[in-house]
């Protein structure tokens, strides 16, 4: 098997793609909009304004050929005002006519975040499953930083491969309007 090489990345409409591609039939992003056409847009909207320059963004390739990626942000992370207003109108456009539940999602999901600073596993996907990539993505990022890390997993098959990385799951919830299950983990300073 041709290993899986990671290193960080600012290619950002490369993260974006990979990103749209990995969560194309993600719970969570079904629920925000079905139509697929949207996640592109709505992929760049969170890794440029939502992420930011503050970000870390890990890229992984196969074969030299990108597999997979992941969006990292820094304990204390904040976008500023112009770009959460940049990043509200983004969003709109990408979400349409159910941009609220855009909105719900990110209520429900930074009541849950850890008041502690942390690292926030924004994303992490691949379009190929199975292959060992988002193990290579995660240990990665965990090999390096220091303190805790905090994520949401919106798959549940997802959950056992966060588990073997140290994070534990603190809560389960559903989003509203019929949304589905997500599981919000934790992993504390190693």
């Amino acid at each position: 098997m041709v290993p899986v090489v990671v290193d960080e990345t600012r290619d950002l409409d490369l993260v974006s793609a990979l990103l749209a591609q990995a969560f194309a039939d993600d719970p969570v992003v079904v629920w925000l909009h079905p139509d697929r056409s949207r996640h592109l847009r709505l992929f760049r909207t969170l890794v440029r304004r939502s992420h930011g320059v503050k970000a870390t963004f890990d890229l992984a390739l196969r074969d030299g050929q990108p597999v997979g990626a992941a969006a990292w942000d820094p304990p204390g992370h904040k976008i500023s005002a112009r770009a959460q207003v940049l990043s509200t109108l983004e969003f709109m456009r990408a979400l349409g006519s159910r941009a609220m539940r855009g909105m719900k999602l990110e209520e429900e999901f930074a009541r849950r975040r850890p008041k502690e600073p942390h690292w926030y596993l924004g994303q992490v996907g691949t379009p190929v499953q199975g292959a060992g990539i988002g193990s290579a993505l995660l240990r990665h990022r965990l090999e390096r930083i220091e303190g805790p890390a905090y994520l949401e997993s919106s798959n549940a098959l997802n959950v056992p491969l966060y588990e073997r990385f140290g994070f534990e799951v603190t809560e389960e919830f559903e989003l509203p309007d019929d949304g589905p299950k997500v599981w919000a983990m934790y992993r504390p300073m190693r």
